[in-house]
């Protein structure tokens, strides 16, 4: 299993869920969050952003689904902007439902 990552626009986070619920993947944590890129902010005029607003979407997928995730996210979070976001990928050991006690996804 992949847990994915996804810190993106927040004005574009309704696009990317819809857009993973119709490839298939309803299942998704949605935070907001704050933070900065390799662009230590944002200058604008004389106000200086050292944090910007931003969603993170997590998602726990079969590695066989991993790349679908990416490519949706990418393809819809995308302006071509600084600050789009980024996409984080990592192994998950286990998941287990707690109501149920089963062990995967």
């Amino acid at each position: 299993m992949k847990m994915i990552r996804a810190i993106i626009r927040p004005e574009k986070s309704e696009e990317v869920i819809d857009a993973l619920d119709k490839a298939g993947f309803p299942a998704l944590t949605k935070m907001d969050v704050a933070g900065r890129g390799k662009q230590r902010g944002i200058r604008l005029d004389e106000i200086y952003y050292e944090e910007l607003p931003k969603t993170m979407l997590l998602i726990v997928v079969d590695d066989s689904d991993a790349e679908k995730v990416i490519n949706t996210v990418h393809e819809t979070a995308f302006t071509g902007n600084i600050g789009d976001g980024k996409i984080f990928v990592s192994p998950v050991e286990s998941a287990y439902t707690i109501r149920t006690r089963e062990e995967g996804l």
